[in-house]
């Protein structure tokens, strides 16, 4: 009797522990759910959040410009920035059939031609939402099988995304926190993107571009590998209020725009997923906002006219800022 009490208590202990370990590692991003599609924007959709920026959302940024002044928001790209994990970038200058100092032609016609081997995740870039997907499944339910060749995807490329002219907002967490660089693992949440928000003065509408400037670029040539080891960036709670804004694009002077590692979970990128798989929200990678925060500019017209890579996911930008 007394063995059978024993075994009993132990039996239940075990359970109860097993049953707090499972809770603590409750999974923000179930990849056995299948609820998250179809889409909201109709179940042939390619273009997700994008749906939002229409001639109204447009007319109206275009009244942010006051004084006609412009900024880029992109890095200068080149090898020895660093990338995420395996990505690399290499340009060549190739000058054909001009080797020792040849030339064409009577007038001595001679010129510069580029050649890049490299990935379209390296620097400032836009993430489409084909690039990130839930156990091989992406936005609106399309699985990597039925879209996804060596050669691009079928579904879902870069070419498909219309030009991205609506309100930017950047919201400067360096004063926020008061560090020149925010720590790494440092999570933003609701109540602090609410708090920037009321310091800075402005509000979130739908068909927005969200930023947030972190002072992460201070990092790169300083410190590359603390700059890919980790970043600081929105959890999932402030993800999901994001996303009930209305937003386009989230992103920032990060490479992945979420804080990394997860304080929370041990998942890999789940607010990525959350925001472009199941939402159909684009990630802004890289954003240079120093120019903005030095101006002390926190709402703009944002401009993007990405490359066209057909079957791409994600391509390098170079967006601008225009007040």
């Amino acid at each position: 009797m007394k063995n059978n009490l024993i075994t009993t208590f132990g039996l239940a202990t075990i359970l109860a522990f097993s049953s707090i370990s499972i809770n603590a590692q409750k999974l923000y991003v179930n990849p056995e759910d299948q609820s998250w599609y179809p889409s909201s924007y109709g179940a042939h959709d390619e273009i997700g959040a994008a749906n939002l920026l229409t001639p109204e959302v447009v007319k109206n940024a275009i009244t942010l410009v006051k004084q006609g002044k412009t900024l880029p928001l992109a890095v200068a790209i080149d090898k020895n920035l660093p990338a995420f994990r395996h990505r690399s970038f290499n340009l060549y200058n190739i000058q054909p059939g001009e080797q020792g100092g040849q030339s064409i032609g009577p007038n001595k016609f001679t010129f510069n031609d580029e050649l890049v081997n490299g990935w379209t995740g390296v620097g400032t870039q836009l993430n489409g939402i084909g690039h990130i997907g839930i156990n091989n499944t992406y936005y609106n339910g399309n699985k990597a099988a039925d879209f996804v060749t060596v050669e691009g995807v079928k579904k879902l490329g870069i070419e498909k995304v219309p030009p991205f002219v609506t309100r930017g907002v950047v919201l400067d967490m360096v004063a926020y926190y008061g560090k020149a660089v925010v720590p790494g693992g440092t999570e933003f949440t609701v109540s602090d993107i609410k708090a920037v928000l009321k310091k800075q003065g402005i509000s979130l509408r739908k068909g927005d571009i969200v930023l947030f400037n972190t002072g992460w670029l201070e990092l790169i040539g300083k410190d590359n590998k603390q700059f890919l080891e980790v970043e600081p960036g929105i959890g999932m709670e402030a993800a999901q209020w994001l996303a009930d804004q209305g937003i386009v694009a989230f992103g920032g002077d990060t490479w992945a725009s979420e804080v990394y590692p997860n304080p929370k979970s041990k998942e890999e990128f789940p607010i990525n997923q959350f925001m472009l798989a199941k939402k159909g929200i684009y990630n802004l990678e890289l954003i240079d906002s120093r120019p903005l925060v030095k101006e002390k500019v926190w709402e703009f017209l944002f401009v993007l006219g990405q490359p066209l890579y057909k079957g791409s996911t994600q391509v390098n930008i170079n967006p601008v800022a225009i007040y």
